[in-house]
């Protein structure tokens, strides 16, 4: 009953309270004046029938209406078929009134927006332009000191600056700088064959080095793969168990 209180209530039927569905005066009303002033599939003229609510017949002409509306529960309950025809009115209702329900959505979502709670952020970052002639400005210079290739895009350029100084000069490696020092001899890429020919020999540089560095993405994910395994094997292969809960017989 909850959802039909809604349903009437949207449509603005009067006393949605007070509706019984197991009332069949008050059912067979309400069929008919969801058609008067909502549906209005039928002309005025042939709505005598199913107005006539009193009548031995007038299931029949309910079946008719049903059919003629292309209800797909013909055979359901009075329940099921009211909350289709509900269903269908606001459908209705909404189609007459898209822009009016619209305005009122955007309205409420705007109200929502500006009743949540003001979140003032002390990160000085959150205040940047990343945009600004300014902060392309530093990030080439930042990028020039580094010795990093500039990006035409001064983002990207920025994220190879942070993975620089994430892998290179955070406090460890600064601590023991020859720890990220790759050693060993350079790997002969150019010697191995890439399985396909792009017709230029820069590209196909280009593809084996992508190639490498999505092998060391992979190799690098399935590490912390084995350490969250390890992690977790540790909780579960020594749970610690509390004897003071124990209880011996009942």
């Amino acid at each position: 009953m909850a959802g039909f209180k809604r349903k009437l209530t949207a449509l603005s039927y009067p006393c949605p309270d007070k509706f019984d569905l197991s009332n069949q005066t008050q059912y067979r009303g309400l069929v008919v004046w969801l058609e008067d002033q909502k549906i209005r599939h039928y002309r005025i003229d042939e709505r005598g029938e199913l107005r006539d609510v009193s009548s031995e017949s007038w299931p029949s002409a309910l079946h008719k209406y049903l059919s003629d509306l292309a209800c797909p529960l013909m055979s359901g309950s009075s329940g099921e078929i009211l909350d289709w025809l509900l269903g269908t009115a606001v459908r209705f209702e909404y189609g007459e009134k898209v822009g009016t329900y619209n305005k009122c959505t955007g309205e409420w979502a705007r109200q929502a927006r500006s009743d949540q709670p003001k979140i003032v952020s002390t990160n000085p970052l959150d205040n940047l332009d990343f945009n600004t002639p300014e902060f392309k400005a530093g990030v080439e210079s930042l990028a020039e000191e580094l010795k990093i290739t500039k990006h035409p895009d001064h983002i990207l350029t920025l994220q190879a600056i942070c993975k620089l100084v994430s892998t290179r000069l955070n406090p460890k490696a600064l601590v023991n700088p020859e720890s990220v020092v790759p050693k060993g001899e350079a790997y002969p890429f150019r010697e191995f064959g890439l399985g396909f020919d792009t017709g230029d020999l820069k590209v196909n540089d280009a593809a084996k080095i992508l190639r490498l560095l999505h092998i060391q993405d992979m190799r690098l994910l399935q590490t912390r793969i084995n350490e969250c395994i390890v992690s977790i094997q540790a909780v579960t292969a020594n749970p610690k168990t509390d004897t003071r809960l124990g209880k011996v017989g009942r």
